[in-house]
């Protein structure tokens, strides 16, 4: 069985980080967290408040960095599992053409909740710290990526395995 590129997306606070950490040990796959790789090399320097360029930057090479580690990855027939936002149809369409370039098996996993849900899992996450805590999400930066995500139309969730949460 060749190997796959699994990409999880949603909202923030849907529950992606806990859908991807079980996918991967379920599937013997190797989970890529954007937010894992951005809380270890550049939280400590993060501005305050945070400045949106020097944020994307710094998304933006961890995004090139994973892309090349997992590349590694899927030659050797181990299949991997992105969780790197992808908040916007763009995003998430340049993931479709890399795939198709490659000739890589593609399988995309949206994962949602309600807002209150979701917003009630991040201000929870911030204060337990526990196994999924990358970074704050303080309520302004939540409001933010809300502002920036796009839900998906119905025709991109077409072959995509759908989990909402409660």
């Amino acid at each position: 069985m060749a190997a796959t590129l699994h990409v999880i997306f949603g909202p923030s606070g849907a529950g992606k980080t806990t859908y991807a950490h079980a996918f991967a040990r379920r599937e013997k796959a190797v989970a890529f967290i954007l937010d894992d790789w951005m809380a270890k090399l550049f939280a400590p320097d993060m501005p305050e408040p945070i400045e949106y360029e020097w944020m994307i930057e710094r998304v933006q090479r961890c995004e090139a960095q994973i892309w090349a580690t997992a590349a590694g990855v899927l030659a050797t027939g181990t299949s991997v599992i992105l969780d790197i936002g992808l908040m916007r149809k763009a995003d998430r369409e340049r993931v479709r053409e890399i795939a198709a370039a490659t000739d890589l098996p593609l399988q995309f996993h949206f994962v949602t909740a309600s807002a209150e849900a979701r917003r009630g899992r991040v201000s929870e996450r911030n204060v337990v710290r526990g196994e999924n805590f990358a970074i704050e999400v303080t309520p302004e930066l939540f409001d933010f990526i809300e502002g920036v995500y796009e839900a998906p139309d119905p025709e991109e969730l077409v072959g995509a395995v759908i989990s909402e949460s409660a």
